[in-house]
Formats: C-alpha cells, sequence, structure tokens
C-alpha cells in the first residue's frame, strides 16, 4: 500500500512567526487516523520566520531529528550544546529522561525544516543532542542514511529507535531504489522537486505512507530531494 497525503490537505496552523503543517495530530490538529505511523509520531512541515524561533521548552522521552530544507537552524540546550544547523544537514537529540532546548532562525531569511518525532525503543537515558553535515553530492542518486538506531557503523547520527532516516538527491529522470524488510512501513516527503514512486506520482512536502512494499523504486520527474523514515 502507497498512500499519498497532499500537502494541501495536512493539518497545520499559522501563528505569525511560524507557519506550520503537521502529517500527524499535534497541538491543536487532530485526526483520529493520523496518530502516528508504525513508531513515527510526527512530521512537522515548519517555515520559521527570520529572527524568531522556539523559546526555551523541555521534552522528554523522544527521538526528535531536525531535517533543514533551506536557511539554518540554531539549538541550544540545558545541557551546555549549542550548534547551528545548515540546508540539508540534520541534528538529533534524544530528550531521555528530560532536555530543555531553543530553536531559533537567526538567519536573515526564512527558515524551512522538518521536524520528526520518533518513539524511543529505550527509556530513563541520559538526554544527548549532536548534529553533522550531509553534503547534497554524497546521496546524489541513491539513498544515504542519516540517522539510525538500527544500523552498526557509518557516519549516521546514533537515535534510540528502531528507525532510519534516509536522504537522496535525485536529479530529473534519474532513478533509485530504497528497500524496505519485510513489515517495516515507510513515510517519505520530498523537500523539493516531484517524483513518482513504484509509478505513483507525488510533489513537494506531500506525505507518502507505505506498508506491505519491500522495494520502493523512485524516478525524478525534476530534480528532487527525497526524506525517508524507516520504521517498525
Amino acid at each position: 500500500m502507497i498512500e499519498v497525503r497532499p500537502f494541501a490537505e495536512l493539518g497545520g496552523a499559522h501563528h505569525g512567526w511560524l507557519n506550520a503543517k503537521h502529517h500527524f495530530s499535534f497541538a491543536s490538529y487532530y485526526d483520529a487516523q493520523r496518530m502516528n505511523w508504525g513508531q513515527l509520531r510526527v512530521w512537522n512541515d515548519d517555515e520559521i520566520a527570520p529572527q524568531s524561533g522556539f523559546p526555551p521548552h523541555p521534552h522528554q522521552d523522544m527521538e526528535i531529528i531536525t531535517y533543514v530544507r533551506e536557511g539554518a537552524i540554531t539549538h541550544q540546550d540545558n545541557l551546555g550544546n549549542k550548534g547551528r544547523t545548515e540546508a540539508g544537514d540534520v541534528q538529533v537529540m534524544s530528550a531521555g529522561t528530560g532536555i530543555a532546548h531553543s530553536e531559533y532562525n537567526l538567519e536573515d531569511e526564512t527558515t524551512k525544516i522538518f521536524q520528526i518525532w520518533i518513539m524511543p525503543t529505550q527509556h530513563g537515558a541520559a538526554p544527548s543532542w549532536g548534529a553533522r553535515p550531509f553534503p547534497k553530492g554524497e546521496r546524489a542518486g541513491s539513498f544515504v542514511t542519516l540517522a539510525s538506531g538500527i544500523d552498526d557503523g557509518g557516519d549516521a547520527l546514533s537515535i534510540r529507535a528502531n528507525a532510519r532516516l534516509a536522504a537522496a538527491t535525485l536529479k530529473a529522470g534519474q532513478s533509485a531504489e530504497y528497500r524496505l524488510e519485510k513489515g517495516r512501513k515507510a513515510y517519505l516527503v520530498a523537500a523539493k522537486g516531484s517524483y513518482e514512486v513504484n509509478g505513483i506520482k507525488a510533489q513537494a512536502r506531500d506525505g507518502v505512507a507505505v506498508r506491505d512494499v519491500e522495494v520502493l523504486s523512485f524516478t525524478a520527474s525534476e530534480d528532487s530531494e527525497i526524506v525517508l523514515v524507516d520504521v517498525a
């Protein structure tokens, strides 16, 4: 089953400084049919105005991944971590027993991010944060794992979840495959472009929910940047 969830049909809210679209129930948006996708709990499509952002706030027992689509986001937390994550790069926060952080757009342009929450498989662990640049050239034409709790080694950021975040950049007409182990699900969103997956068309920022499919075959209709979460 491959189900396209058009961007125009997503829930959301506009707070002036923040224009947010929600692929799953979040804050004031509630849809009993869209609470999660396996262990994937949240996928928010956020546009943050210049010189604004999320003031300090707490999290607990959640793996939170921020994928920056445009601009940059600056993180600071009560553990002393601070960092600026630019477009195409990712940051991961394991909330664990509890962490308070802020995320600000300190740039002079709008910052656009995907914020992805995945339910952890480990509870009671110490909180942590990390970020890493992943130049788009490294994933040109194929999917590269950016964060994972199921792969050993490599350059991927570690998460405490039975999940993997992967991304690919495809030129118009270029194809790639992604294989799911039996019984696993995937949810994917293109940061830009348009493409087909197993012959089904999707546009930038549409959600695509996948289950009971083991081979995903992608062909880009135009230059595309596809982000995928593989979960139990």
